[in-house]
């Protein structure tokens, strides 16, 4: 076992435990066995974790929910697994996170103040990660990306030292974490937000199939991205061995269901609507599927600043088949383009909708590719894609050279490092 004193645990190929304590989310990463897992307990034992780890020359992986589409959060060599540094705290508007938190306690923690966060569906999905990358959410439109909260983060840098850093200290370092930070730039241990009052919500949701799905991805790509900022419906197109192609509108309105009825049926999108009101945000999270347990899917995605034309849709639709695939379109707009592609390192400022394409065979790359006839050529960080060939430009665009900059400032040798990190 590794020469390391700690809170937590350390987990080696033979100890008891190992196999559930390396497992991700991600099944297509099951068969990736760490040459160590540390469970920490305390910032320490991050700090000692990394001076190991750069004695030892292995590589370090972080984990907080472990939902990494590429794999990120595993690695052959040392796993750093945040998820008992999960304590959360609430004074007035500020909430302070331990990096190891998941959605399904913050959302619950925050409800006991009456506050809440824009950021994602998934209540297994890990804090740090989903707001380094951005966070897209159902109030996303209203309040904008998770990262756009963030005030302030705890880091511990390649060398072991830990820095506090927000607008007023180490800025460019804090510029560089919200969007672009996701184990990048250090290991983010703490993150402090400013909340914004939980609202009660009215539940959208709607399904139509076969014929005429064409026209219900046209009425939605039309309207949903410039729909009222408290209004954010997104669309699934799925298809099923031997069952209909479906399409599911669901999503999350402020207004009441009378008003919420109102905009949706002049949209064209209220056929077999279902709407529930009264909801606080955090039942309504709840409400939504979760990404746990997952089998080995493929995803790749991409954002739209301007509609799919008829032909791409008919295209996609027709590609969907009878095997397990889906397509799913995320309204953009609203508050998240009310930011300058410069104030963050997200730089996804501009974008109508982002449309993902998952499945477990070659589909996804042809499906991906038609639609990319279309595409604004940029990508959520989140959603990472080892088959893109321009990534730096895709995932970062103009905010790109001063990534690196930022990089070589804090990480020189580039010790947090994996396939298309910032360099």
């Amino acid at each position: 076992m590794a020469d390391l004193t700690l809170d937590g645990e350390l987990f080696g190929p033979d100890s008891p435990g190992y196999d559930a304590a390396r497992l991700p989310v991600n099944a297509a990463y099951h068969d990736v066995r760490p040459r160590l897992v540390v469970r920490c307990r305390s910032v320490s034992d991050v700090v000692k974790t990394v001076r190991y780890a750069s004695r030892t020359g292995d590589r370090v992986a972080l984990r907080g929910g472990g939902h990494c589409f590429a794999g990120r959060s595993s690695t052959e060599g040392i796993l750093l697994d945040l998820s008992d540094l999960d304590g959360i705290s609430v004074v007035g508007e500020l909430a302070t996170i331990g990096a190891g938190a998941l959605l399904a306690e913050v959302y619950s923690t925050l409800h006991e103040h009456g506050r809440t966060l824009p950021a994602g569906c998934g209540p297994t999905v890990g804090i740090a990660g989903l707001t380094l990358g951005g966070g897209i959410g159902l109030l996303g439109r209203r309040y904008g990306l998770t990262c756009d909260r963030l005030i302030g983060v705890q880091v511990v840098l390649a060398d072991g030292s830990v820095v506090d850093c927000d607008e007023d200290h180490e800025p460019d370092l804090f510029w560089a974490l919200r969007g672009a930070g996701g184990g990048q730039f250090g290991v983010v241990t703490v993150l402090r937000f400013a909340t914004v009052p939980e609202p009660l919500t009215t539940r959208v949701e709607a399904h139509w199939s076969g014929a005429g799905v064409d026209k219900v991805v046209a009425a939605w790509q039309t309207w949903a991205p410039d729909a009222p900022d408290d209004v954010t419906v997104n669309l699934h197109i799925a298809s099923k061995p031997g069952v209909p192609m479906e399409a599911t509108l669901f999503g999350a309105s402020l207004p009441g269901e009378g008003p919420t009825r109102e905009l949706l049926e002049s949209a064209g999108l209220a056929e077999s609507l279902e709407l529930r009101a009264g909801l606080p945000f955090h039942l309504l999270k709840s409400s939504f599927a979760d990404p746990l347990g997952l089998p080995p899917v493929r995803m790749r995605s991409e954002f739209f600043s301007r509609s799919l034309s008829e032909r791409t849709i008919e295209s996609l639709l027709g590609q969907l088949g009878e095997g397990g695939r889906g397509i799913a379109f995320t309204a953009m707009g609203g508050a998240y383009n009310r930011v300058a592609e410069d104030a963050t390192a997200f730089a996804h400022r501009g974008e109508r909708f982002l449309l993902e394409h998952i499945g477990d065979d070659s589909w996804v790359d042809e499906s991906w590719a038609t639609a990319h006839v279309d595409g604004s050529g940029r990508v959520y960080p989140n959603f990472p894609d080892p088959a893109l060939a321009d990534w730096a430009s895709a995932y970062h665009a103009g905010n790109h050279p001063r990534l690196v900059a930022v990089k070589n400032a804090y990480d020189p040798d580039r010790f947090f490092d994996f396939v298309q990190g910032v360099s």
